[in-house]
């Protein structure tokens, strides 16, 4: 039979108590850096990962400079559909603020604006950067190719609410793209206000074009976080 000694009906309560008040204050403290410390998310594109390209790189350039740093993984990459990476996007970013920011490449530029324009009314978000963008694709070679991307492009945004929820949105382009034509980029401008960059020789900003650094991606990122002022604006 176990033996308790007379104070450990009273110790027993009291020291439990304060063992849960220390483990709820540390949570509250955790909680409180965390929502205070900028985050970014990065969303790669149709058949990408992760750990594609410039996405590792400006993940550890963020870090370095004290950001929280996420890079989902999307589902079924080869097939990107439209709802189920609107989806995933929301599971990882859960709650949003103005300390939340976000940096796609080719489709998952959309995937972030269609996430925006689904937030609710009163959300806000530090701002978007997008890397090879697009609202059309006018170079898509198979039926297969078309019939994916179809969504994407017919599937109509509120760009209106986009922008209630955001007014910070820098649009980077290169000038040899082959997947995106660069009139996108004065799209950008008309439908969301956004700042516009033309990369040289950059491709599709994607392994197959060699890109492993993107620096004007982590300065549009400083941007947008209040940072730094990007030089490289284009009018």
């Amino acid at each position: 039979m176990l033996k308790m000694s007379p104070n450990s009906i009273i110790q027993t309560p009291l020291l439990r108590f304060l063992t849960e008040f220390r483990s709820a204050s540390t949570t509250n403290y955790l909680y409180s850096l965390t929502s205070m410390q900028k985050r970014i998310f990065i969303v790669h594109g149709w058949d990408g990962s992760p750990q594609n390209c410039w996405f590792p790189w400006l993940k550890n350039k963020l870090e370095e400079k004290g950001f929280f740093v996420e890079a989902p993984a999307m589902p079924n990459p080869e097939i990107p559909e439209v709802k189920s990476w609107v989806s995933c996007l929301r599971n990882a970013v859960g709650e949003t603020d103005e300390n939340t920011y976000f940096v796609g490449h080719s489709i998952g530029c959309q995937t972030i604006l269609r996430y925006i324009e689904q937030l609710p009314a009163e959300s806000r978000v530090g701002g978007v950067v997008c890397v090879a963008g697009f609202f059309r694709l006018l170079h898509l070679e198979t039926d297969e190719e078309k019939e994916i991307a179809k969504p994407w492009l017919e599937t109509q945004m509120d760009f209106e609410k986009i922008k209630k929820h955001t007014n910070k949105i820098i649009a980077i382009f290169s000038d040899d793209d082959p997947d995106v034509d660069l009139g996108d980029k004065e799209l950008f401008k008309t439908y969301l206000n956004a700042k516009t960059i033309v990369e040289h020789r950059k491709g599709h900003f994607s392994d197959d074009a060699g890109i492993k650094e993107l620096s004007s991606a982590l300065e549009a990122v400083l941007e947008i976080a209040g940072e730094k002022s990007h030089p490289e604006a284009v009018a």
